[in-house]
């Protein structure tokens, strides 16, 4: 099955299943029953449990494709399709009970992202696009906001995990931001926080030390919604190169400005 419309109905089929495991999972989780992959790093069963469920359903839609996955699922055989998966995006906040936790998941053909799909959980919202066709959010299309400067923008952004020896660099920025733009978010899912600028709820959003499940999806659907992305030099190794600068396109040279000046 090499329908890409077809693919991304399926796919959204599996987010949504998936998500409604979490969901469950959520009401009765002890977080006793969590496990540590690093500093700052935790995983659960209820991630574990989600991506068998994903991957299980992906191989299905796609036998061809080799997988890329938060929770050890890693096939990659060089295959022209490569599924991009996080099964839970936002593994503290669940762990913690706040609601902002996401499904994402992602399709590669070579080196082009094509496809991705983005379920926020809680709120019952399925972002979702594919190359050349658009973005959407439950059925409903979307688009990147107006705004052309960063003193009209409110800007998301995560914490690292490591490379803590770029921190003082990292809060040089977030001041910068703070003295320039409307506001600053910490949602805890850079997936979310990337289909929040496709849909106009910010302006922009920055990050390092990331890994390729965090973001595939959102990229493809912040694209497809009118949104530019880049990495911190204005390239475009944002996908395995740890650090991603995505924005409405508007502001997206003031912002990669403010960010070479420090970083």
């Amino acid at each position: 099955m090499n329908d890409l419309s077809e693919i991304l109905t399926k796919t959204i089929e599996t987010a949504k299943t998936a998500g409604a495991f979490i969901r469950n999972e959520s009401k009765t989780f002890d977080r006793s029953k969590t496990e540590s992959k690093g500093l700052n790093d935790l995983v659960s069963y209820v991630d574990k449990e989600a991506e068998k469920i994903i991957v299980s359903r992906l191989k299905e839609i796609l036998p061809e494709a080799d997988f890329i996955a938060e929770e050890g699922t890693a096939v990659q055989s060089g295959k022209d399709y490569t599924w991009i998966i996080d099964p839970l995006d936002g593994t503290t906040n669940f762990i913690h009970g706040i609601p902002i936790f996401a499904v994402s998941i992602g399709l590669k053909h070579h080196d082009e992202l094509v496809l991705g799909v983005v379920y926020e959980v809680n709120f019952d919202e399925c972002f979702y696009a594919r190359k050349g066709n658009g973005a959407f959010m439950n059925g409903k299309p979307i688009h990147v906001s107006k705004p052309a400067t960063l003193s009209e923008s409110l800007v998301v952004t995560g914490f690292p995990y490591s490379a803590f020896e770029k921190i003082d660099d990292y809060l040089k920025i977030l001041r910068k931001l703070m003295e320039t733009c409307h506001g600053l978010r910490r949602l805890g899912s850079a997936a979310t926080d990337l289909c929040y600028v496709a849909c106009g709820r910010a302006e922009g959003f920055f990050e390092y030390d990331l890994k390729p499940y965090d973001v595939a999806a959102g990229v493809v659907i912040l694209s497809e919604a009118g949104g530019s992305v880049s990495d911190f030099s204005g390239g475009n190794d944002f996908l395995f190169g740890r650090e991603i600068l995505a924005s409405n396109s508007h502001i997206h040279p003031e912002f990669l400005t403010e960010i070479q000046k420090i970083w």
